[in-house]
């Protein structure tokens, strides 16, 4: 997405989904979608969302919640990407990369992620896409996965269309959208986006991959329109979209000028072309689909949608099952041999 359009975005009265942010839940190897009820998963996660994440997750999600980081007071799902590092280039140590607020949230918000459901087809935010047709939300124990850590080259890379990364010089200046990570310091932090395929199958709620019960029509990078679903994946659901901000303004001084990207995800990912994240259904009862339904409305679903402050958001918790240290500076990553 360019910049003008990250302003528009953000400031133009607009329409057709939600957005809203979600603090930080935990940051820990777990992952009920790719290794479920495997405790530890390979590599570290950043999760945001409901309090019943755990290492296996079935059924009805949003009925087990008691509470989310999310400001949608109803919202129990689990949203998760790998994390970020930074490696020393002199003595090879690695060290996380806090994550930070985005542009435009609700005051209080604590690192997190930003949400979008956005009523593709017409995914500008500008026009109603429920005049053509109807969105139909995600289903309890629905999940799905976008992109992989094994994808190793630029030319696999350039087929996750949506996975995309910014070198900020500003939250509302994010410059064009890179397929791997930047070659220079970043001002205001490295921006990543996730956008997950809107075609359902209308039968499965998961597949062995986790994404073939999903098909992505959108042949483009950003917020853009999407031609239909096949007839393979009859089912229009809402565009799910991720940003997470990573300030890695507090490494620029330890990046040599030109020497090589010196940041790596969790799975020991050198390029940023296995970036990839994870959902788990959790709206409580039929809330998104009430959003979804709702035309002319953007951010809160137009109030079909309790809302909670943010310093109630960031009391919800859930355990360390791993116990492993994450924080300061490590010899290696987290479940990887040095």
């Amino acid at each position: 997405m360019s910049s003008a359009a990250t302003v528009l975005t953000l400031v133009a009265p607009v329409q057709a989904g939600l957005r809203f942010g979600c603090s930080s839940l935990t940051i820990q190897r777990l992952d009920p979608v790719v290794e479920p009820g495997q405790v530890p998963s390979s590599h570290v996660h950043h999760i945001v969302g409901g309090n019943a994440f755990n290492a296996t997750m079935e059924g009805d999600v949003g009925e087990r919640g008691t509470c989310t980081t999310c400001e949608m007071a109803e919202d129990f799902s689990n949203y998760w990407t790998a994390v970020l590092y930074f490696k020393h280039p002199e003595n090879g140590s690695y060290h996380r990369v806090p994550v930070i607020n985005n542009a435009a949230l609700a005051a209080g918000t604590s690192g997190g992620m930003t949400i979008y459901y956005t009523q593709v087809p017409r995914h500008d935010f500008f026009t109603d896409g429920l005049a053509q047709q109807y969105i139909t939300a995600f289903q309890p124990g629905f999940r799905m996965t976008v992109g992989s850590p094994a994808t190793s080259t630029l030319q696999d890379a350039q087929k996750h269309i949506g996975l995309r990364y910014n070198c900020l010089t500003s939250l509302l200046n994010r410059g064009p959208e890179l397929v791997d990570f930047p070659d220079k310091p970043c001002q205001a932090g490295l921006f990543t986006v996730h956008h997950f395929p809107a075609c359902w199958d209308g039968k499965n709620l998961d597949s062995p991959d986790h994404q073939s019960h999903m098909y992505n029509t959108i042949t483009q990078d950003g917020f853009v329109n999407a031609p239909p679903c096949p007839a393979s994946h009859p089912v229009r659901m809402p565009q799910l979209t991720y940003e997470t901000v990573w300030d890695t303004t507090k490494f620029n001084s330890l990046w040599p000028s030109g020497a090589p990207n010196p940041f790596v995800w969790s799975f020991q990912g050198t390029s940023g072309y296995g970036t990839h994240a994870d959902y788990m259904f959790g709206w409580k009862g039929d809330s998104l689909q009430r959003a979804m339904n709702k035309s002319e409305c953007f951010y809160d679903g137009c109030g079909s949608i309790q809302k909670q402050a943010m310093s109630v958001a960031n009391q919800c918790t859930v355990k360390d099952q791993i116990g492993e240290d994450t924080e300061g500076w490590l010899d290696a990553l987290p479940g990887m041999t040095m």
